[in-house]
């Protein structure tokens, strides 16, 4: 008995010139591509019977959107059938990439003057990674950005660096003021105990150095929260500098 041969999907090198994803990015430009092509292109190819703009389509399904898809976490992206490590390494260096152009260009020059330049700054870095990210950024006397330093990474209920880290990095900085942020990934933008905590020792900690600690930032999803416009940075600094009666 004969038997049914099985429908194969034909490969892009099959496909017309002019239907071909790369192709047509260099003929037309890169904006007459779907999110589905230009994704195929970093992915190169696909898997046995699925081809690299199917298999793009396929992870675009899961995930949403191309935003979405940076924001994925390398372990998910490894569930997905046909991305094993150099595809999810090439998919999630170009999210990376992505949020990096995002950042203003030449960020040594950056002055940071204001508690929504910051919140802005923090919020294009960290918001919807899978993981608690927590970052410093190093100023001088006149706002300037000097470093911006990945202080932790922990799980996805929070992560606070050691003091004596955020304390470290401020004097190899040399810097005279500092920012911290972090994000929640459970995407509520409030302050917990423990961040009100933190931020409380950390302002202690640093007050002998002569480092200000200008804010506090906590991104959310849509969201964020600044510990400054509050009012609870300037509470908090009042309960750590205040003498000790005896």
């Amino acid at each position: 008995m004969p038997q049914i041969a099985k429908k194969k999907s034909k490969g892009i090198i099959t496909w017309p010139e002019d239907e071909r994803p790369r192709e047509r990015l260099l003929r037309l430009g890169p904006q007459s591509l779907t999110d589905a092509e230009l994704l195929a292109i970093h992915l190169r190819t696909g898997y046995r019977g699925t081809n690299a703009v199917e298999l793009a389509r396929q992870i675009l399904r899961k995930f949403g959107s191309l935003r979405a898809l940076t924001e994925a976490p390398v372990p998910g992206l490894l569930e997905i059938k046909g991305m094993k490590g150099a595809k999810v390494a090439q998919v999630s260096a170009a999210g990376e990439m992505a949020r990096r152009i995002a950042l203003p260009d030449q960020r040594e020059r950056m002055r940071i003057k204001t508690t929504k330049e910051a919140a802005d700054y923090f919020q294009t870095r960290l918001r919807g990674l899978p993981n608690e990210h927590f970052r410093g950024l190093y100023l001088n006397r006149k706002n300037m950005l000097l470093e911006d330093a990945l202080l932790s990474v922990g799980s996805v209920d929070q992560t606070k660096p050691p003091i004596r880290l955020v304390i470290t990095r401020a004097l190899q900085a040399n810097a005279t003021a500092l920012i911290i942020g972090h994000n929640h990934p459970s995407g509520i933008a409030e302050a917990s105990e423990s961040d009100r905590i933190f931020t409380e020792d950390l302002i202690a900690a640093l007050h002998p150095l002569r480092v200000k600690l200008l804010d506090h930032v906590i991104v959310g999803t849509e969201k964020t929260f600044s510990f400054a416009d509050s009012g609870l940075l300037d509470e908090l600094n009042l309960s750590c500098l205040a003498p000790v009666r005896k």
